[in-house]
Parts: C-alpha cells; structure tokens; sequence
C-alpha cells in the first residue's frame, strides 16, 4: 500500500481542511448551538415567559369570542330582524303594553286606598316611571327567553349539529345567542324610555355614576339568564311549554306592573329567585329613588349572587346534555 493511504474512517486531507472553513462561514439555523438566539455552548436556554404567554392566550380567546358574538348577532338580524316591520313592532308592541297598564292602574290606584300604601299610584308622573323601568327590565329579560324559544328552530333546520361541530366555545355560544338577541331587542325601547323619561321629569338619581350601574344591573344578569335559558333549550323538544311559563308569571311574580310588597308571601320567594326582579329593585332604586351604591348594595350583591348560579347551572345543562347525547346520541337533557 501507498505511504500516503490513510484509516478508512478518516477524511480526505482536502476534505478536512475546508469543513472547518465552511462551517465558519455559512450561515447556521436557529437553534444550533453558536447562533444568537440558540442555546449556545456558552449560553443557557431561555426560560419561558408564562405571564407572556398566558396574557397572549387571553388575547386570543377574547378575540374568539367577540368574532363568535358577532356571528351570531349577524346572524340573528339576517333571519329574524332583518325587516324594517319587525323592527318598528320592537318599539310599538311594548309601549303598547305600557299605555294599557298604566291607564289601567292609574284611575284605579289614585282614587282608592292603595294610594295610601302606594303613594307614587297617586302621583301620574311617578307611576309612569314604575311602569316604565318594569317594561324597559322586561323587555331586557323576555327578549332572552324569546331567544332562547327561537333556538328550537336551529334543531329542526339541521344548523344545531354544526354550531356543536365548530370551534366555538359552548358556553361562549349560548351567551352569543343571548347578547345578539338583547342588542336587537331592547335598544331602541331603551332610547325611547331614557327620553321620555328625561321629558317628564320623572327621574330621580344620585349622580351620573349610577347609569353605568344601572346598565350592568341589567345586562349582566340578563345575559346570564339568556345563557341559561339557551342551554336548557338547546336539550329540549318543547320549547313551547317554557315559553309559556316564563311569560306571564314571570313579570307578575317580578313586579314588573305591580309593587313586590303587593304580592302574598309565597310569591316574593319565588320573584326572589328570579334575577329580573333583583334589576328592577337597583333600576327602580337608582333612577326612581334617588339611592347610591350603599343603599343599593344588598340588590346588587345578590345580582352577582344570581350570575354565579345561573351560568353555574349554565355549565352543568350543557356538560349533562353533551354527556348524555355521547351516550344515546339524543339531544336530551334527561
């Protein structure tokens, strides 16, 4: 053999002098050691930055759910608000409504003893305030069980399986439901009532402070309300039976048209539980009665309460059903 044969496993004389050299000179990838920005032989590797990432993820999910209310409230206005008609009786049906209570209570309340009791029957301008904050609260609140019974139909167009098939979160899903019916609902009713209010003279509050009480007094719990609602009807075949149950009774036991007091004992526990009689309570105690956050802290404290509980039951509704409908592929809550 030749003197200059070498091991078999090493290089070519040649080879081993440009290696080096190529490597000083081409570009490395990330992540290689020497690279700024990898590890590096010198270097240790950076650590995670959890309070970065997790505001990140933050970011992004509330970015996910305001495309997913948006859907949703396009959605509702393209099938069900979309017509310049449906939007006038928005507006028109309830002060219908308000007209036909008020001169209903009023020749009656003035000129009786409930004056006595009820001292704000006697006075016309008051008494159109009571009943205007109980039409605006109704209005906040009947608006979700009208989206809810409505959410019967995506069960019989076939759009249910696919609403659960998307990305969307399920409970960010049933509070998109609600809050696009209560945008198209209850806004305009809201700018009318806040006028005529303002026109009478019929209001008496503390400070300007307190509209943004009053607004989430009333949004919040009605969301989650809505929320609820939708949940129960998204597992139910008789949307119809709810419907009925939570239209009269519930402004009835609400005090919607007539004082809480007025109702027997029974009847306030059950109008306890029901969050639209605690917003009446802050509307009617901020905007009719001149009462501050100190006056008004029990009310609200039990709102938030009622929130708790209600998207609580919310989670549950939609957990139990899901579970069930894994098993016996129905959508059935029970």
């Amino acid at each position: 053999m030749s003197g200059h044969a070498q091991h078999p496993g090493a290089l070519p004389s040649t080879e081993g002098l440009l290696l080096p050299l190529a490597d000083r000179l081409l570009p490395l990838r990330p992540g290689e050691p020497g690279r700024p920005g990898g590890p590096g032989p010198h270097r240790p590797p950076r650590r995670p930055r959890p309070l970065r990432s997790a505001a990140r993820r933050a970011r992004a999910e509330l970015r996910h759910a305001g495309k997913v209310f948006a859907a949703e409230a396009l959605k509702q206005h393209r099938t069900m608000f979309g017509q310049p008609l449906v939007v006038a009786s928005m507006l028109i049906w309830p002060l219908l409504q308000l007209a036909a209570t008020y001169y209903t209570l009023h020749p009656i309340a003035a000129g009786s003893a409930a004056a006595a009791r009820w001292p704000l029957a006697a006075d016309p301008a008051k008494l159109l305030g009571f009943l205007a904050t109980g039409a605006l609260a109704w209005a906040f609140f009947f608006s979700l069980v009208q989206s809810a019974w409505n959410f019967s139909y995506e069960r019989t167009t076939g759009t249910l399986e696919l609403l659960f098939l998307s990305p969307a979160g399920r409970l960010v899903l049933m509070l998109a439901n609600g809050a696009g019916a209560l945008l198209q609902n209850a806004w305009l009713l809201t700018c009318f009532l806040g006028a005529a209010a303002f026109g009478f003279g019929s209001l008496d509050v503390a400070g300007p402070w307190m509209y943004p009480v009053v607004l989430l007094a009333l949004l919040l719990p009605a969301m989650a309300w809505g929320a609820l609602l939708n949940s129960l009807m998204v597992f139910s075949r008789d949307s119809t039976f709810v419907y009925t149950v939570l239209d009269d009774p519930m402004w009835f036991v609400g005090g919607v048209r007539l004082p809480v007091f007025a109702l027997p004992g029974v009847l306030r526990v059950l109008g306890a539980a029901l969050p639209l009689t605690g917003s009446l309570a802050v509307v009617r105690g901020a905007l009719l009665e001149r009462q501050g956050l100190a006056g008004l802290a029990p009310a609200l404290a039990w709102l938030a309460v009622l929130c708790v509980l209600l998207l609580a039951a919310a989670v549950l509704a939609l957990r139990l059903g899901e579970a069930r409908a894994q098993r016996t592929g129905g959508l059935r809550l029970v």
